[in-house]
């Protein structure tokens, strides 16, 4: 009989109710569900082997090549099974499993199972599966071969002072180099199955004692509403379990380096790990976490505040820039310097479109470029780009299309844009840059003003797992002012964001010695 006549729907196989279902005794059906579960795939391999001094006892090994280490398959299971000759698998078929686990097995990590559900689990998980005829137990023992990415250098958050160690791919992984950072048993990980076909392990991580017990609560509740077929990714959960929908600005943090996480989870802040992504989500985020560099406490704090304050002021240019520049030279001329107003309209002659319409010309132009310098192959993206970009500037000024004023503020928007330390926020002002271009073309710097106003009364109404988004600003919270637009010495940095923590707000209560010369 072929696998086709035999095969069942996948959709029948994956319903939650045969998955629920106990093993059988007899070993031969408990191979027949698993081998028409998976589809006869290929790639799970069944073992079939005959112990005790008769060799009459059958147990079978099941695993899925490619996610266990064939080695430790031969070692730490064939060969000990199989050297099996002892009566009393035969005589007490109960105590198989005991025997096995207790004088065989030499595997530290072995687990019984009683259930389809966590047999496919502990399968897809790179677990090899034991069972043994007339017993409707199996022993799952995790040989998981570990071919995850190595530990790199973060592609996104580069420094130049501090760890130089990202996230990779595999949870265990990246749960393991958080605790090599916070080496505390408080540190509490609780892991979820997420995707009810995917299974993808999602870990809630917080410090006991420091974090706020209501908002650790809220992340599982409302991961535990999610009802999904699959996660492939972080932005899967973020959009599922954030406060709002709809809106341009991300309220829920992510970085790949262990020291970020980490010193968000000493603020009482819960993380998120996904299997199969390096980019962790933090809740509550607020609006200072996106424009602040992990580097900056690494760093004299007072280069450090000179340097967030530059940030800041590159931010607000990026953002608004282009649409000052239409609005002047649209509607407000006498606000330029007489000489400085003869040049811009010199350049502008014979320019065919409106101001409004140039800089919407440039900035799409250069948002196309920067687009294709990232989907094209690393070896050329960068080249291709910032050729592209003066080729075309140069031969728009050329062809009397845009005039050199507008390249120039074009130009020094793209430079601000790449001082975001938050990929996410980057994204934002890209997006918010264009209505406001078309606010000053429309009303000048009324529609800009009326445009900021939109966009502050937005972000102090958005919410990150109840926590104001604009904290400590709106509301104005003096103490966690030392840590959000300045930055304070580490001595005078003493306390936890109030709103963030309300139960362990205390870094240090004093430090008792002060270093002078």
């Amino acid at each position: 009989m072929k696998h086709s006549d035999t095969q069942q729907s996948p959709l029948s196989q994956l319903s939650p109710d045969a998955h629920q279902q106990p093993l059988p005794t007899s070993l031969q059906n408990t191979l027949d569900i698993i081998k028409r579960t998976t589809g006869f795939s290929d790639d799970m391999i069944v073992r079939q082997l005959f112990i005790g001094e008769a060799a009459k006892q059958s147990v079978a090994i099941v695993y899925i090549e490619g996610l266990v280490n064939k080695a430790d398959i031969t070692n730490t299971l064939l060969e000990p099974i199989m050297g099996l000759l002892t009566d009393q698998v035969e005589e007490n078929i109960e105590k198989t499993t005991d025997y096995l686990k207790q004088y065989c097995l030499t595997i530290g990590n072995v687990e019984e199972i009683k259930k389809f559900a966590t047999l496919y689990s502990a399968l897809f998980n790179g677990s090899a599966i034991i069972l043994v005829d007339g017993l409707a137990i199996a022993l799952a023992t995790n040989i998981k071969d570990a071919k995850d990415r190595p530990v790199m250098e973060p592609a996104t958050e580069s420094v130049i002072r501090g760890p130089r160690e990202s996230f990779t791919e595999t949870l265990r992984t990246n749960t393991a180099l958080l605790r090599r950072k916070i080496k505390n048993p408080n540190l509490w990980i609780q892991t979820k199955i997420i995707g009810s076909v995917t299974q993808t392990d999602v870990a809630v991580i917080h410090i006991n004692g420091i974090a706020n017990e209501k908002i650790v609560q809220e992340v599982l509740d409302r991961l535990n509403q999610i009802d999904i077929d699959g996660i492939l990714e972080g932005g899967y959960i973020e959009s599922l379990i954030q406060d709002t929908q709809f809106s341009l600005f991300p309220t829920m943090y992510t970085s790949e380096r262990p020291d970020v996480i980490a010193g968000e989870l000493l603020e009482g802040k819960v993380a998120i790990m996904v299997d199969g992504t390096p980019f962790v989500l933090i809740v509550p985020s607020l609006i200072t976490s996106f424009l602040q560099s992990s580097e900056d406490y690494y760093s004299n704090a007072i280069v450090t505040s000179l340097i967030r304050l530059l940030r800041i002021a590159a931010i607000l240019i990026s953002l608004v820039a282009p649409a000052f520049y239409v609005a002047v030279t649209t509607f407000h001329q006498e606000m330029l310097p007489t000489p400085l107003l003869i040049s811009i309209a010199s350049q502008r002659e014979g320019i065919p479109f409106p101001a409004v319409i140039e800089a919407l010309l440039m900035e799409l132009a250069f948002e196309v470029l920067r687009e294709a310098g990232l989907r094209m192959p690393r070896t050329i993206g960068p080249a291709v780009s910032i050729v592209g970009t003066l080729v075309i500037g140069e031969a728009a000024v050329t062809a009397g299309i845009v005039s050199a004023v507008t390249v120039i503020i074009v130009a020094l928007t793209a430079i601000c844009s790449f001082i975001f330390p938050s990929y996410g926020l980057s994204n934002s002002v890209r997006v918010l840059r264009f209505p406001f271009i078309l606010l000053a073309g429309g009303f000048g710097l009324y529609g800009v003003m009326i445009g900021i106003l939109a966009l502050v009364l937005h972000l102090c109404s958005l919410r990150s797992f109840g926590i104001p988004y604009m904290s400590p600003f709106a509301p104005l919270i003096l103490e966690d002012q030392k840590d959000a637009v300045l930055l304070f010495p580490r001595k005078f940095l003493t306390k936890r964001p109030r709103l963030v923590n309300q139960t362990n707000t205390t870094r240090a209560s004093q430090y008792k010695k002060t270093y002078k010369r």
